[in-house]
């Protein structure tokens, strides 16, 4: 019979959960799965091209909890591994989701200080299981009850799944690790404590050992269903879906084609793919809102928001404040402004300057870019009278959640250029003359692909 080490090795192989080399925080917590997680990963690290970090977060919850993390620092340095301590101090009282969130929080920290390409954990079968069950009492929907995605957002990997808890307990064993039973595991108070402790066994007596079987194929079967509307968003390609940090776009007009049912499902799989969940109920309620006026704002979960922005439909996280402004004093330079780069340098003056291009001249240094304020006017290029800076995004189609992040040139009061909508007709430089040329490029790209 294979051993545990060579069927990880199998399943690393055909589920290709690192493709590219890199580091690779591993999430230990000094339990059986974790340690064998580790004692697995450093076997594995050099043909898998990864760099291994352990990372411990120390909830300070239980009075036990300095010991666990000696033990864990002890076992990295056996393998001659780098060590992470995160003490949270959370307290006694700190329930599983605090918990949980703050050591998320920490770890992605942590991988962002190494620049790792992943953060692993050692979920396992048993976990899936657990999830599984507490999602259908919570009535999710289906794409809820897939569980637990052996690839995340942002890098993390969970290469355990397939693998039982009793497999990962003997290999600890037999290698010698030594493990902390953490007594909150058993404990009927968590819901998902209470799952292990009392309903699987109640569902065992009841259903035998192939329960836990259905139940992983209930969640294989959701996994399909979630896979197929994913793939769906690619054959509605005037759905013109965009994804970027946290929320998406889509073309709302696409979507009143569709009955209420298929909107929302589109929608549902579209916030997957930008890396959160909007439940049925919710996606249906966005479905319903795409179809309001220009310039409505709807509030969504986990801090976003939902927008009609013209022909858009637009989920992003909570409105950020404006970036603070830049104020300029050399001839050369480069800055970031918001979804922007703004880049600067001397050049003499062409004999005609684009009204709406991105690249513009302006007479002399002591410039400043920052977002609009109420109340700014200019003169356009070539116009008469002067316009609302306002006006101008909105006639641009500057959604109204992007529009304090837009930049804007100015030299005190006089708005100078709106870079890609209107040049003003002010401080304009006689042609051939020194000036300063300005170029704007927006660097905002759409992320990667989460599909697990």
């Amino acid at each position: 019979m294979p051993t545990l080490l060579e069927r990880v090795r199998s399943h690393l192989a055909r589920a290709r959960l690192f493709p590219k080399p890199g580091g690779a925080i591993l999430a230990v917590s000094g339990g059986a799965d974790s340690v064998s997680l580790l004692d697995l990963m450093h076997q594995l690290a050099s043909e898998l091209g990864l760099r291994l970090t352990v990372a411990h977060a120390d909830h300070g919850i239980q009075a036990v909890s300095r010991s666990v993390g000696r033990a864990v620092r002890e076992l990295a340095e056996r393998y001659g591994l780098p060590f992470e301590l995160g003490e949270l101090e959370l307290g006694p009282d700190a329930s599983e989701t605090v918990a949980r969130r703050a050591r998320y929080r920490w770890l992605r920290e942590v991988q962002q200080r190494h620049d790792a390409r992943y953060l692993v954990t050692a979920h396992h079968q048993d976990d899936q299981v657990e999830t599984v069950l507490l999602r259908v009492l919570r009535g999710s929907g289906l794409a809820g009850l897939a569980g637990i995605p052996a690839r995340g957002r942002a890098g993390l990997v969970r290469p355990l799944l397939p693998f039982a808890k009793t497999d990962l307990v003997a290999h600890a064993a037999a290698q010698g690790l030594p493990v902390h039973d953490d007594p909150a595991n058993r404990d009927p108070r968590h819901a998902r404590s209470w799952v292990r402790a009392v309903l699987r066994p109640l569902l065992g007596e009841r259903f035998g050992t192939g329960m836990t079987g259905d139940v992983l194929r209930l969640g294989r079967h959701a996994a399909w269903d979630r896979r197929a509307w994913d793939h769906a968003l690619e054959l509605v390609p005037d759905l013109s879906l965009r994804v970027d940090a946290g929320g998406f776009d889509v073309a709302r007009g696409a979507l009143a084609r569709y009955d209420a049912t298929l909107a929302a499902a589109l929608l549902g799989a579209a916030a997957r793919r930008a890396g959160f969940v909007l439940g049925p109920a919710r996606a249906r309620r966005l479905a319903t809102f795409a179809n309001k006026p220009s310039g409505r704002r709807m509030q969504l979960p986990g801090g976003r928001l939902a927008e009609i922005a013209f022909d858009k439909l637009r989920v992003f996280r909570g409105v950020e404040a404006p970036p603070p402004p830049v104020t300029t004093s050399g001839e050369q330079g480069q800055a970031v402004f918001g979804g922007f780069v703004v880049s600067w340098e001397a050049g003499p003056a062409p004999r005609v300057l684009e009204r709406a291009g991105w690249t513009t001249w302006i007479g002399s240094a002591g410039w400043e870019l920052r977002s609009y304020h109420a109340g700014d006017r200019l003169v356009p290029l070539g116009g008469v009278g002067h316009r609302p800076v306002r006006r101008l995004l909105m006639e641009a189609q500057v959604p109204r959640g992007e529009r304090s992040r837009y930049p804007v040139i100015a030299r005190g009061e006089t708005i100078l250029w709106i870079p890609g909508i209107c040049r003003s007709a002010a401080d304009l430089p006689t042609p051939g003359t020194p000036a300063v040329r300005l170029d704007v490029t927006e660097c905002r790209e759409p992320e990667a692909d989460r599909r697990a």
